[in-house]
């Protein structure tokens, strides 16, 4: 008899262990499975370790992670739950439990055996280096895109300065002539005619090519010391008709007493031009436009914020990608905010863009202020 009861006793011991081992393997597989998402793998798990408990007929599992749960179907209130901390790089950020619907005989932790309290922490550990390889791997794929994006920038800077300086002189030729040629007695109207849209045509693409210098960097910024209001009063002067007409209430919030700033009033005026008109195509039928200034911690801020459209984020991604446009074809060149960006990068300034669809789009400029 008692040779018979250890048997069955090791025979029962050993069933758990190839649970236990089992469901470890389990988890392991299941992170190894390329392609996986981490959602994917926390729902994998709870499966696995309800079954490796000595009761899986009245176990549940589940996975918190975040404030988000994963859990195995009837999991709910129960008397007994065994739990344990997922902890990554330190820092606390969920928890595994398993629970028994119905009472059972205590054992070494209520109804669980000890070797279960080992396998609860060993799952949490297990997740939690998946958890960890995962970030890893998301931030890898960001660092590489964001790589690539500023290889892309470099390569469109440098073969847009080319091209612009190329360009540069065909077209003045093209455009004095014109001008030369409007000079002449006697032209016919429709000859004069012509002549009007090739010096138009010229002087459009002299503006596209010096939005390309400044995109490239190619254009030093010629700085003094100025005040940021003043530039923005004195482009507003030129934009506030144009507000009207589109039924556009604009609103100036215009910090007194701000710093000056070392910057090129032209470039800056640039800025403002471009993140304005780009706020009045966002507003096709109104709204409000709020352009705001305010000074903090050696920097101030120009703040354009628009009720339009607003932007998805994979586009917000792209606004600054050279020749990137929403707009219809003819309808912009996708340079407007390429430029912003070029310019405010250019006075070692930064760019920040918050935008939701159907609610609007506010663009944040910080400029150092000058030393005294």
């Amino acid at each position: 008899m008692s040779g018979d009861g250890i048997s069955h006793s090791a025979e029962a011991a050993l069933r758990e262990r190839v649970k236990e081992l089992t469901c470890l393997y389990g988890i392991a597989q299941l992170a190894g499975r390329p392609g996986i998402s981490l959602e994917e793998i926390l729902d994998g798990i709870v499966e696995l370790i309800a079954p490796a408990w000595q009761y899986p007929e009245v176990a549940f599992a589940r996975i918190v992670l975040d404030g988000r749960s994963y859990t195995t179907p009837g999991f709910g209130a129960c008397r007994h739950i065994q739990a344990a901390d997922i902890v990554v790089n330190g820092v606390p950020r969920g928890v595994i439990e398993v629970a028994y619907s119905e009472e059972r005989p205590e054992l070494d932790e209520g109804p669980f055996l000890k070797e279960e309290r080992n396998l609860i922490e060993g799952a949490a550990r297990q997740t939690a280096l998946i958890i960890e390889r995962k970030h890893a791997e998301e931030d890898g794929v960001k660092l590489h895109q964001q790589l690539r994006h500023a290889d892309r920038l470099a390569t469109l800077g440098l073969l847009a300065a080319g091209v612009a300086h190329e360009l540069n002189e065909p077209l003045g030729n093209i455009l004095g002539f014109a001008q030369l040629s409007k000079k002449s007695e006697g032209l016919p109207g429709a000859v004069r005619q012509d002549l009007q849209k090739i010096e138009s045509a010229s002087l459009h693409a002299r503006e596209v090519i010096k939005k390309l210098l400044v995109f490239a960097r190619q254009m030093p910024p010629q700085t003094v010391r100025v005040n940021l209001n003043a530039v923005i009063e004195e482009g507003l002067f030129f934009l506030e008709a144009r507000c009207a007409k589109a039924g556009i209430e604009l609103v100036r919030r215009l910090s007194r007493d701000l710093p000056k700033i070392t910057a090129d009033p032209a470039q800056l005026n640039q800025v403002l031009v471009n993140l304005v008109v780009n706020a009045l195509q966002a507003m096709p039928d109104g709204g409000t436009l709020t352009v705001e200034t305010r000074s903090c911690d050696h920097a101030v801020s120009l703040i354009v914020e628009d009720t339009g459209t607003g932007m998805s984020p994979d586009v917000l991604e792209q606004i600054f990608v050279p020749f990137f446009t929403t707009k219809d074809v003819g309808q912009g060149t996708g340079l407007g905010l390429p430029v912003v960006d070029g310019i405010v990068a250019s006075h070692q300034g930064t760019v920040r863009v918050k935008s939701k669809v159907g609610r609007g789009t506010r663009f944040e400029i910080r400029l150092p202020t000058a030393l005294e």
